[in-house]
């Protein structure tokens, strides 16, 4: 990876924590407070009033790696965290529909190379914008339709839509909501998104060379999903991103239900998807939440059949910019995928079948609707089941998690664990009216980026 180590020489303007003292083969995983480590960030706008305190601007921060994060794969204190869209905050009774709110709506999402240090501190040593094929930067506006487009429509902050220079409403066939990261030993990326899902390949310099998604039609694709992921529920796509340690398969998870064949089937069925990225093959399971509508918000590989998940509620257990809630769940799950149903071989039973559109049914009726109206023993009786899990880490009883987001793991060693929350770049909507986002009832505290680091767990992968 030559461009990393030159950045890290030059210096440049999207360098920052130059002059490391880390070491390539020591763990500094020990120095990091229990109350966590902030990561580093800088602010993009300051001239927006801030609606939950009258008369106040706020800030919105970059900040915002935490929709995923992985290790490096050659250096132990090092890890690669993400942003997502960018800035945004939701829209309802907008003049072009609902959708969100774009304050920086030129900002491409990005992977961040980020160094923990001797005493225990973070610094960002690279920036990687995403790019298209071409090298131009992407943006994270949404797509158009049959690429995943859900008829999202991006806003300014004085609520008129995002153009463009024709004056339609401005999509991105290119565009993600980045939520799954892997970082491979030859210096490339795989990223999952919440738009189609897609899955994109990017080079070491974060451009394009490769994508995987649902649809069909898209000359783009090197394989192609099963089409029913993509019936994902707005905004709940492909969270979690993972590869096996033999680098040959990709492993994805859903957030949350499939809106399989509608949203009236959200409910605490989750999919997971693989995908051998030397022949194509793909392989499904299910997973089983703890509570419905939960979200699965990041996977990592332990092994080749052993992986750990988030999965967690969208609750601030000390209030902030919700009230506080001290059931609030954010836990990581150890589970293995062979100790589920593999959907995609599985012999027929009796009213099953393979719908090209909705996948596998039964007596006419999606596993989702299934699961919903009746019950997962309907599933066990046509020998589906979920991949076992046992629980790894509760948060909020380890360190009283105060974020209302969980989404980054970084696996640092066999009995080490990095946990890294979405900030949301620190905004936050109440009624259409935008404000900062903060993590404690008085208001004061505002939400950022922290690496939590917690020790003594079984990460063996057996």
């Amino acid at each position: 990876m030559k461009h990393l180590s030159m950045a890290a020489l030059l210096c440049g303007a999207l360098i920052t924590g130059c002059g490391s003292d880390s070491d390539s083969t020591k763990s500094y995983a020990d120095k990091v407070s229990a109350a966590g480590a902030t990561l580093p960030y800088n602010v993009l706008r300051s001239d927006i009033d801030n609606g939950a305190k009258p008369g106040e601007k706020m800030e919105i921060r970059n900040g915002g790696y935490g929709s995923a994060a992985t290790a490096h794969p050659k250096h132990v204190n090092r890890f690669y965290a993400m942003t997502d869209r960018g800035p945004n905050a939701d829209i309802t009774g907008g003049s072009a529909g609902a959708g969100k709110i774009f304050p920086v709506a030129d900002y491409t999402p990005r992977i961040g190379l980020f160094e923990l240090q001797s005493d225990g501190s973070v610094t960002k040593i690279e920036e990687i914008l995403l790019k298209r094929p071409d090298g131009t930067p992407i943006s994270g506006l949404p797509n158009p339709l049959g690429l995943g487009g859900t008829n999202e429509t991006p806003y300014n902050v004085d609520g008129t839509p995002v153009t463009d220079a024709t004056g339609a409403i401005k999509l991105d066939e290119y565009g993600l909501d980045s939520e799954g990261l892997v970082a491979l030993k030859d210096g490339t990326f795989w990223v999952s998104d919440e738009y189609g899902p897609h899955i994109v390949h990017y080079s070491a310099e974060g451009k394009e060379i490769g994508r995987i998604n649902p649809f069909a039609a898209d000359v783009r694709n090197t394989y192609t999903l099963p089409a029913e992921f993509g019936k994902r529920w707005a905004n709940r796509g492909m969270e979690g991103l993972a590869i096996t340690p033999d680098e040959q398969t990709l492993v994805g998870m859903m957030q949350s239900t499939l809106d399989n064949p509608s949203k009236a089937v959200r409910g605490d069925l989750t999919r997971i998807v693989t995908v051998d990225l030397k022949t194509g093959t793909i392989k499904q399971y299910l997973y089983k939440q703890e509570i419905a509508q939960n979200a699965n918000s990041e996977i990592v590989a332990l092994s080749n059949d052993t992986f750990i998940v988030i999965e967690r509620d969208t609750a601030f257990y000390a209030g902030g910019s919700k009230v506080a809630k001290p059931t609030a769940m954010k836990h990581v799950y150890k589970i293995t995928l062979s100790s589920g149903t593999e959907l995609e071989g599985i012999i027929l039973a009796s009213g099953m079948t393979q719908d090209a559109a909705l996948g596998l049914m039964i007596d006419g009726k999606t596993l989702e609707e299934v699961a919903k109206e009746q019950g997962w023993e309907t599933l066990a009786a046509k020998g589906i089941t979920p991949v076992g899990k046992t629980l790894l880490v509760d948060m909020v009883e380890k360190v009283g998690y105060p974020h209302d987001k969980m989404e980054g793991l970084w696996v640092i060693d066999e009995h080490r664990l990095g946990v890294i929350n979405d900030d949301d770049f620190c905004t936050w909507t109440t009624n259409n009216v935008i404000e900062q986002k903060y993590i404690n009832a008085e208001k004061t505290r505002i939400d950022a980026n922290v690496l939590y680091v917690i020790d003594n767990l079984d990460l063996s992968g057996k």
